[in-house]
């Protein structure tokens, strides 16, 4: 089974979707394949759907989505595996457990999981300075996602939080790989992504602290110091709050720094605070 759910929600098996129609069935599925190969409980699933207010058919109702996907997992199987003897059912696939239901990956593939995978492999080769395969690992990793988690599933509240926590971490790796390119001298490759994500992500002063980096090692230390007066101000008006200790430093330096000086990568990632608004 091949499972994306970095974008809009993909489930394939034997290279055949079973990913449904209906706004309730996707959103069980979305659920199930977060949790391939664990068992998620019924009222985890009726939670989900029906965010504390359930009907009183929820049980019944859930079992509906699940003969639903199990019907379009018989008809995968059926094209995928024809009518060779001892071939998976789709209660193979889609498994009835004590108190809930498991959806069973046969070793396949899950976008989250090996975004995870690649991005705790990049957290290593920073720690250990290896810039290079860092940027490497943490660029292979953001390459999965084509999108907002669960983009077109109407989440509740388990996929909601589910999706926050990967942007949050989308956003951590995505910080990493750029630290990891600019350590390598990739300021000048970096520029034009910097502009759009700071554009983007207004009150984020990692990334701004970044672009400031990557155009005074660029020879355009005016520019560098303009973006730093426009976070100050952003921060104030919609926040109230004055840029990081570590933000101000960088900016001194960048102020007394000659035109043709560059101030370490030390100066912004000292001090990681960031403000995300």
């Amino acid at each position: 089974m091949d499972i994306a759910l970095l974008g809009t929600l993909t489930v394939r098996e034997q290279r055949h979707s079973i990913t449904p129609t209906a706004p309730k069935a996707r959103q069980v599925l979305a659920l199930l394949a977060l949790h391939a190969d664990q068992v998620v409980p019924v009222p985890a699933l009726i939670e989900e759907l029906w965010a504390g207010t359930p009907p009183r058919s929820a049980r019944t109702t859930l079992q509906t989505y699940v003969l639903q996907l199990r019907s379009l997992i018989s008809a995968a199987l059926e094209q995928g595996q024809g009518s060779a003897p001892g071939r998976r059912t789709a209660k193979d696939v889609l498994l009835t457990l004590p108190g809930g239901y498991l959806l069973h990956s046969g070793g396949g593939t899950s976008d989250v999981r090996e975004f995870d995978r690649l991005f705790g492999r990049g957290s290593q080769a920073m720690d250990a300075g290896d810039f290079p395969g860092a940027a490497r690992l943490l660029r292979e990793a953001l390459s999965l996602w084509s999108g907002p988690a669960f983009a077109d599933v109407h989440g509740g509240v388990q996929l909601d939080t589910e999706a926050r926590r990967l942007e949050e971490t989308r956003l951590c790796a995505l910080d990493q790989r750029i630290e990891a390119d600019l350590r390598i001298g990739r300021h000048r490759e970096l520029l034009a992504e910097l502009t759009v994500l700071a554009d983007r992500y207004r009150t984020h002063e990692n990334l701004h602290g970044q672009f400031m980096l990557a155009l005074h090692r660029s020879g355009r230390r005016g520019e560098a110091l303009d973006v730093y007066q426009r976070l100050h101000q952003t921060l104030v008006r919609e926040l109230g709050l004055e840029p990081s200790a570590g933000l101000r430093r960088l900016q001194r330096s960048i102020l007394m720094a000659g035109p043709d000086a560059s101030p370490g990568a030390s100066e912004i990632h000292g001090d990681r605070v960031a403000r995300v608004g």
